[in-house]
């Protein structure tokens, strides 16, 4: 999943109660705080990787897609453990004594953590060992073991391992001259103990199982016409006495180590931010350990070593059948058989930016001038829309600027691309590049300098604060007038991603958004502060309060008799005030659906709290992204898209901005979408009074229920002409 997904700050870990405005004002009945009205956001979004695993156990999907899904969960699941599990342990071990956002003690949510997260691993490896890996075999498609493969292929796969593998392995002997080795977190190892003949000295050695290298190594034709792997760690693990001669290999297993590799700077402390930051990423390999992962048959004096060299408990050990790491699963759902996944889809052009006849593609201005254009990708294109638009800025020679936010972007961005070309043709562009982005920190400093190479003027935004908006502005002078042209979008500036993410975005030419981003990039960029803004919700001053706003709007005007309604599209809501603000409106009566693809901290359909709001949950072969705020207001739909959830983070220390959408078919066409999300008879998880998430995927006489991206994607191909460039 993407790293801008679901999963949470582990710096709110350290963050107390008090920081968010929870006081009695924030209750909902009695003026008290009641902390099991929320639920609990760690235990939350082990139910959604639960609803990821889900998809992998459904039958009815692409085979290839199912092998995708477990790769999802085993990623997402990794993340989870160096992030979330990181924080609650660094909170544990450093005696801090602030709650959970349900008010219990870290240590109690990581012990049910671990217990559910035990029970997860186990059901993600026997749905691979009993379900995927037969269905694969059945498709031709056969991961072997050496157990399985006769004198002639063993005699072929010897030779794959002298001149492709062996080269490139690293023994490392353990004993009083080479003490235990470090173990880099997530690499996957085979722990080996071998006897020497002579001595009868028995000897411990490990051996980490290259990273450079496929996960999975294709076996020769056999004329069978199949396809046919075998895990590299098993590949090895039957050529040790090529590594260890003249020695009896006595026990060979496999492990695995997942640390805490998240990286915390304090800016203000700092002088320099890009290398105080370069000099963490190079410390996070050496986080402390919180996972082990061994191979369920692994012997105790092995186990017992690792357990004492790399100090942890019992309870952060997880056994689980071969072959770990089932995230290299990634690499088997490359295989080009078209049949075993999910149809092929080729993103559409919007209508507003076809070119017109004759013309090689459309002029972007002259389409956003005419009107607001609301994209929705991946249904359709980035590249001729949103990269389209950038690229034909950098070439123009009417565009004097472009100010662009990067939080996260691609290998070989088209998107930097136009920037460096711009910059390159004398015209003045602005790139606040996020540096901070978690797990992109490498690549976004390289954007940076060579974005400052090609004179781009480059910034890092706010100390103490990431920027995780998502915006672009041109500045074009037509006619002796300066317009402004803009991009505020729901996800990130990365052509690769938007192929796979669900997200919106909006291109418009309206002067007031212009206004409001130029002062916004102002305040980025220098010193201004700004209060207001017209169209704009910005976090982190005003966000959550204009949301609030909205809110108690409409649980006033149901307290009146009025049409009231509240719809909000988002990965992630946790924020208690925001939270205690839908319970009221709740109560009040307003009519309040939620479409949540991560971690919902609001209990939905409790009686005297929440019986008028629904939490329903897509998820499919996109990974649903973008967030919308819908509310009624009596008729005149104030209706936003942007960047935020519903988290501290993104409440608090985040510059977010959500843009308010006037267009009346826009908001029709938003409205669609919420109505095809909340539909009974469209695929997705409701959650329950009790905090449990109920998969509703088929009819009672089990037809399968519609499936929302489908239905988009029909009905997003059928309304445009024509195809757009990938």
């Amino acid at each position: 999943m993407d790293n801008d997904s679901a999963l949470a700050d582990p710096s709110s870990a350290t963050d107390s109660l008090d920081e968010y405005d929870i006081d009695e004002s924030s209750s909902v009945d009695d003026g008290t705080l009641v902390y099991d009205r929320y639920l609990d956001r760690e235990l939350s979004w082990l139910a959604f990787n639960q609803r990821v695993l889900e998809l992998a156990e459904d039958t009815s999907l692409p085979l290839l897609e199912r092998a995708n899904f477990l790769a999802i969960f085993a990623s997402n699941l990794d993340e989870f453990f160096m992030v979330r599990v990181a924080g609650l342990k660094r909170r544990i071990d450093t005696g801090l004594a602030v709650p959970t956002n349900t008010g219990r003690a870290p240590i109690d949510v990581l012990e049910e953590l671990s217990t559910a997260a035990h029970a997860l691993q186990e059901r993600h490896a026997a749905e691979f060992t009993n379900s995927v890996k037969p269905a694969l075999d059945a498709e031709g498609i056969h991961i072997e073991t050496w157990a399985d493969l006769g004198p002639a292929d063993r005699e072929r796969v010897h030779e794959i391992f002298s001149s492709q593998i062996f080269p490139v392995l690293m023994p490392l002997a353990v004993d009083p001259a080479h003490p235990f080795p470090y173990i880099s977190g997530l690499s996957l190892n085979l722990s080996i103990r071998v006897r020497n003949p002579k001595t009868q000295k028995e000897e411990f050695a490990r051996l980490k199982v290259p990273s450079v290298l496929p996960r999975f190594i294709q076996l020769p034709d056999d004329g069978s016409d199949q396809l046919r792997y075998i895990p590299l760690e098993d590949l090895i693990s039957n050529h040790l006495d090529a590594l260890f001669p003249g020695m009896e290999i006595l026990a060979h297993h496999e492990f695995r180590v997942t640390r805490n590799e998240d990286v915390n700077v304090d800016e203000d402390e700092s002088e320099n931010l890009i290398k105080s930051l370069e000099k963490q990423i190079l410390n996070r390999r050496f986080g402390p350990p919180i996972r082990l992962e061994i191979t369920d048959d692994m012997d105790e004096v092995t186990r017992g070593l690792l357990v004492r060299e790399l100090k942890i408990s019992e309870q952060e050990v997880y056994r689980l059948p071969a072959p770990l790491n089932l995230s290299g699963l990634f690499q088997l759902t490359r295989i080009d058989r078209p049949a075993l996944k999910y149809p092929r889809h080729v993103p559409t052009t919007s209508e507003s930016l076809m070119p017109n006849e004759g013309n090689e593609r459309a002029d972007i201005f002259r389409a956003i001038a005419h009107k607001d254009v609301l994209l929705h990708h991946p249904y359709e294109s980035f590249s001729t829309s949103v990269q389209s638009f950038l690229e034909q800025a950098a070439a123009d020679p009417h565009v004097l600027a472009i100010k662009q936010t990067l939080y996260r972007t691609s290998g070989d961005s088209p998107i930097v691309e136009a920037l460096i070309d711009a910059a390159e043709a004398g015209k003045a562009v602005l790139a606040l590049v996020e540096i901070k982005a978690r797990f992109d920190e490498t690549a976004n400093i390289s954007w940076a300098r060579k974005l400052e190479k090609a004179g781009v003027h480059v910034v890092y935004g706010l100390v103490g604060l990431k920027t995780h908006c998502k915006l672009a502005l041109v500045v074009r002078e037509e006619e002796g007038v300066l317009r402004h042209y803009a991009h505020i979008g729901t996800g990130n500036y990365n052509p690769k991603t938007s192929r796979l993410y669900e997200d919106l975005g909006l291109l418009t030419a309206n002067d007031q958004v212009g206004k409001d981003l130029t002062r916004l990039f102002n305040e980025l960029s220098g010193y201004a502060i700004e209060k207001k803004f017209k169209r704009l919700l910005v976090a982190p001053r005003h966000l959550r309060k204009g949301l609030i706003k909205h809110i108690n709007a409409e649980a006033s005007n149901a307290r009146a008799g009025l049409p009231s309604g509240i719809r909000i599209k988002l990965n992630s809501i946790v924020d208690e005030a925001i939270i205690d603000a839908l319970y009221r409106a709740s109560n009040a009566g307003v009519p309040v659906d939620l479409v949540v693809r991560g971690i919902c901290s609001l209990r939905a359909g409790v009686p005297g709290l929440s019986e008028n709001i629904r939490v329903r949950s897509v998820l499919g072969r996109y990974l649903e992204h973008s967030r919308v705020f819908s509310f009624h207001n009596d008729g005149d739909p104030q209706v936003f898209i942007g960047s935020s959830d519903m988290m501290h983070r993104n409440l608090d220390r985040r510059v977010e901005a959500l843009v308010r959408i006037v267009e009346p078919d826009h908001i029709a066409e938003l409205e669609h979408m919420f109505d095809l999300a909340v539909d009974e008879n469209t695929a997705s998880w409701w959650l329950d009074a009790e905090g449990v998430w109920v998969r509703h995927g088929h009819s009672e006489d089990g037809e399968p229920l519609n499936d929302l991206q489908n239905v988009l994607m029909k009905r997003i191909s059928q309304r445009k002409r024509g195809g757009a460039r990938r």
